[in-house]
């Protein structure tokens, strides 16, 4: 269904050319006077030109038609998706939603791009800096239509249902515990295959790259060999009813019609593609003695901002792992931070929260507001034997952290009518414990 490849390594040169078409790669020179089967070359840059070679994004296409052969673009509805960090007013308590709700009417059908809805978010995609966390929400597949998005890349997290996303770079079949990027300008269409729900984390004005590994050393966390691209895979498809390409731009959407596939590339090269990474093959990093080692050891990919250290957005996972510190409290501690967290549930049981935290809802917890463990979680991990144990097994929780301020829309805090308004009743039920004749125990006695 999808013809795939593995990456040799993270942001090298690939290439790959439709094997109807053998030989349709030039060689030599990336725009010949005339290419070979009479296609058009066509270069798609994801950096300034004059970036440092290390950080110089592009790739080449050679398609049967230019994708400038689109009818003038048009606004459209554009639904739930928005920009607008000002629709409500600011509020930064603890926030938790229950899964994200499809439509009550099965016979309503809602495409990938009619079912995006945006969450909360920062920034500017005018000014190239920024951060938008959206939900989508569709159960039928984008027919005759294809999706590029000039304000930034998209990371996307299935949670329920198969994606099949077509891009102008072949094909990639992603399930739920695999994440998929889109990097920004890429056209591409998403089939699915009934009711289908994920998480979107999208960045303006930099692009996800594994974080560095410091004293970790060469191996650990997410593997460069274990990303996959797709392979060609053209369509030379004309239509009789016109082909909708919808661009988001400035956050708005757009659409231009035009009467062939833009999914009409018969071979490709460069480093800018789309990619795709399965969850289970991250390698888990722990602490082995004592204490509660921060989560950054879980990120599986960053967007760096221009101050070191300091990210736009990074992607944390929190999958099944072994916990055998001593003399520790062995969840998440309590926690006040200089970063937003919004965290979701793909699947299972996340061990900090033991109601209302589910699979397909999410939780955000803005900059400084408190959070941690809730008060059933706390008296457990006090008492528990500390022995070696599994955690999370048959789990997979994740986060996107930034260092924007996020301002939540009005979809998610009235029109979803899936915010959790009793979520900070959790943490109520914690008492004082402290006694102030407490001495330590005498182990020699």
């Amino acid at each position: 269904m999808a013809s795939l490849k593995y990456m040799s390594g993270f942001g090298n040169e690939f290439a790959s050319e439709d094997p109807r078409c053998p030989g349709s790669l030039p060689k030599g020179q990336n725009n010949p006077q005339v290419c070979p089967y009479g296609l058009y070359a066509e270069q798609l840059s994801g950096s300034a030109f004059t970036c440092p070679r290390s950080s110089n994004k592009r790739s080449w296409l050679y398609r049967i038609l230019p994708s400038v052969c689109h009818k003038p673009l048009i606004s459209i509805p554009q639904g739930n998706l928005s920009h607008n960090w000002d629709e409500v007013s600011p509020d930064p308590n603890q926030m938790r939603w229950l899964p994200f709700k499809f439509s009550e009417s099965s016979e309503k059908k809602v495409d990938f791009v009619e079912g995006l809805n945006t969450l909360c978010g920062a920034g500017d995609g005018r000014t190239r800096n920024g951060v938008a966390i959206h939900i989508y929400i569709c159960n039928t597949s984008m027919k005759n239509k294809s999706f590029y998005n000039s304000d930034g890349d998209f990371l996307l997290v299935p949670q329920k249902g198969n994606l099949l996303v077509t891009t102008e770079f072949g094909k990639l079949l992603v399930e739920p515990n695999e994440i998929c990027i889109i990097q920004q300008g890429m056209h591409f269409s998403v089939e699915v295959f009934g009711e289908t729900r994920g998480y979107i984390l999208e960045v303006f004005g930099a692009h996800f790259e594994l974080p560095d590994l410091g004293p970790i050393g060469a191996n650990g966390l997410a593997n460069p060999r274990d990303f996959m691209v797709p392979v060609a895979c053209y369509e030379d498809q004309q239509f009789a009813a016109c082909f909708s390409v919808i661009s988001k731009y400035q956050g708005k959407l757009f659409s231009a019609e035009q009467d062939f596939s833009p999914f009409n590339v018969v071979a490709w090269h460069g480093n800018y593609t789309p990619y795709k990474y399965n969850l289970d093959n991250f390698m888990v990093i722990n602490g082995v003695a004592f204490d509660h080692a921060d989560p950054s050891i879980f990120t599986v990919l960053t967007a760096k901002s221009t101050s070191p250290g300091v990210a736009i957005a990074d992607f944390v996972i929190f999958p099944p792992r072994w916990g055998v510190a001593d003399h520790t409290f062995r969840p998440p501690y309590y926690h006040r931070n200089c970063m937003s967290e919004f965290m979701g549930l793909i699947k299972g049981h996340y061990e900090a929260k033991e109601e209302n935290f589910l699979p397909g809802g999410g939780s955000l917890h803005s900059i400084m507001t408190p959070h941690g463990p809730d008060a059933d979680c706390f008296k457990k991990a006090s008492e528990a034997e500390l022995k070696p144990e599994r955690i999370a097994e048959g789990m997979m929780a994740f986060m996107f952290e930034s260092s924007f301020s996020m301002a939540v829309t009005k979809w998610g805090l009235e029109t979803c009518n899936c915010l959790d308004k009793s979520y900070t009743k959790c943490w109520q039920p914690l008492k004082s414990c402290f006694n102030p004749k407490w001495k330590p125990i005498d182990k020699q006695t």
